[in-house]
């Protein structure tokens, strides 16, 4: 990362009140960006965003991205030279319950946030955060490359694909200076796996459903434990996030594609894998049993092939998976014992070895 690059850098961040939002609005205080976020009211209390006092340090626009005018005025007020799109609908068991806020978030708020750039001068580079699940999974052990068909079995999924699809029809309709633009935009779409860390208090979620059963004093109920995914701590993607922004930022014909920003080979784990080691963790009050209900279809096997990554963008995990999940256990008995979470937070982004 280079040190000075976003020192003033005017940037507006979508989804700013979520979990991976809240961490990124933190590093990019820490990096002296100009940051102007746009999202609704945090979901969850407690919720990081409230904890980590992130509003003293930014502009915080509370909207929904399904209105477009109320986007594009705050887009174009803020004159951004970097746009980063994390607002969404996150949840694929939530996305069987409403499937078409689901939709009409992650797809139309994408185009909404498309066009609102479209109509703001200034704008260098964009990233349009989605995810690993965008893919037609086949089920297969190999990972996904970017070139792979995207799909989606439950709603969140399709969504998510879709949204992927419409940047792409974006970036060779609009974004590129073959349709006669001065400078466009550079505009790249960035997938992560399963994002870890503090501060995630969302329902229907591993890490955060074990740390509140944790915290109780109850027993974790594991629907799933065989499913294996790409675990990663968030500073892991966010960190991809910030050098693709800077690359589509100075050269963006060369960095205008789909990204993956996956953990390493050992980071791909069953559930069974991780919920033992975060009871080893925890200590003796930690437990965890089958839960044999049914449930909606999720994947069971997915894994990112982060080649592209490597060897264009010169970024890779700098933590392994034990480390990860022990950063995130740590951070919520800091919280539990009463230790300021924006210090506990700014601590953990310090001690992240970028360089």
């Amino acid at each position: 990362m280079k040190a000075d690059f976003w020192r003033g850098k005017r940037v507006f961040l979508t989804g700013h009140t979520g979990f991976k939002g809240s961490w990124l609005s933190l590093w990019l205080q820490v990096l002296g960006a100009e940051l102007t976020g746009f999202a609704l009211p945090p979901n969850t209390s407690p919720n990081l965003f409230s904890l980590a006092r992130l509003g003293d340090g930014m502009r915080s626009i509370e909207g929904d991205i399904r209105e477009f005018a109320v986007l594009c005025d705050a887009l174009c007020a803020a004159q951004p030279e970097i746009v980063i799109h994390m607002a969404a609908q996150p949840l694929v068991r939530e996305s069987y319950r409403r499937p078409m806020e689901t939709y009409s978030t992650n797809v139309m708020g994408t185009v909404h946030l498309l066009e609102a750039v479209r109509a703001s001068a200034g704008v260098r580079a964009v990233v349009n955060v989605t995810t690993d699940k965008c893919y037609h999974n086949r089920e297969w052990f190999w990972p996904y490359r970017e070139e792979e068909p995207m799909g989606g079995h439950d709603p969140y999924s399709s969504s998510k694909a879709c949204s992927e699809l419409v940047t792409a029809a974006y970036r060779s309709s609009y974004f590129t200076s073959v349709h006669g633009a001065n400078t466009p935009p550079g505009l790249a779409s960035a997938r992560a796996g399963n994002v870890i860390g503090g501060g995630d208090w969302s329902d229907d979620r591993l890490i955060p459903d074990i740390l509140r059963a944790f915290a109780s004093g109850t027993v974790v109920r594991i629907r799933n434990p065989n499913a294996t995914r790409p675990w990663q701590h968030v500073l892991e993607p966010l960190s991809g996030y910030l050098k693709l922004a800077q690359q589509l930022y100075d050269a963006p014909d060369q960095y205008a594609q789909p990204w993956n920003f996956g953990p390493s080979e050992e980071g791909a784990r069953p559930v069974r894998w991780i919920v033992e080691r975060m009871v080893d963790l925890w200590g003796p009050t930690a437990s965890w049993q089958l839960d044999g209900s049914d449930h909606p279809h999720e994947a069971s096997m997915l894994k990112l092939d982060i080649s592209k990554a490597r060897n264009r963008l010169d970024w890779h995990p700098r933590l392994d998976l034990a480390k990860a999940l022990a950063m995130t256990v740590d951070w919520e008995r800091r919280r539990l014992s009463g230790e300021d979470v924006r210090a506990t937070t700014l601590a953990q982004i310090s001690a992240y070895p970028f360089e």
